[in-house]
């Protein structure tokens, strides 16, 4: 519930004053809390949780390599290899890309592994949309 509240604010849908000032109304947003996901495409949620809430864009950079490799370079390995993106995230498979900075990734586990399997398949569904 956390993240999407956090979701939710920032793409600005709700307001939390909202929420607790209108119990109908956050009935309504506590029972949708997962139709901002379905109203965005796959690649846009995908996006927005790379660049948010799951904390991706701090290392990862489209065309360049900052702490961990860049999301191209990501998409290109994983497509090559045929890795699974999405159980790499849950913690539950090794690294591929670059093991040297594994350790630091790690520590974004905790954040991954509590997000859905549609986010997480979002999230692979963003970076596979940067080979195009």
């Amino acid at each position: 519930m956390k993240k999407v509240l956090f979701l939710a604010a920032v793409l600005a849908f709700a307001s939390c004053k909202k929420e607790t000032s209108e119990p109908t109304n956050a009935t309504t947003e506590s029972v949708s809390e997962g139709e901002s996901a379905k109203a965005k495409s796959p690649e846009e949620l995908g996006k927005q949780l790379f660049e948010g809430a799951g904390n991706c864009f701090a290392c990862h950079q489209p065309d360049q390599k900052v702490v961990g490799p860049s999301i191209k370079e990501i998409a290109k390995i994983y497509k090559d290899q045929k890795g699974d993106i999405v159980t790499f995230l849950k913690g539950n498979a090794e690294p591929i890309v670059d093991p040297s900075q594994f350790e630091v990734m790690k520590t974004n586990f905790a954040i991954t592994k509590e997000m859905s399997d549609e986010e997480l398949k979002a999230i692979e569904t963003y970076i596979y949309s940067q080979l195009k």
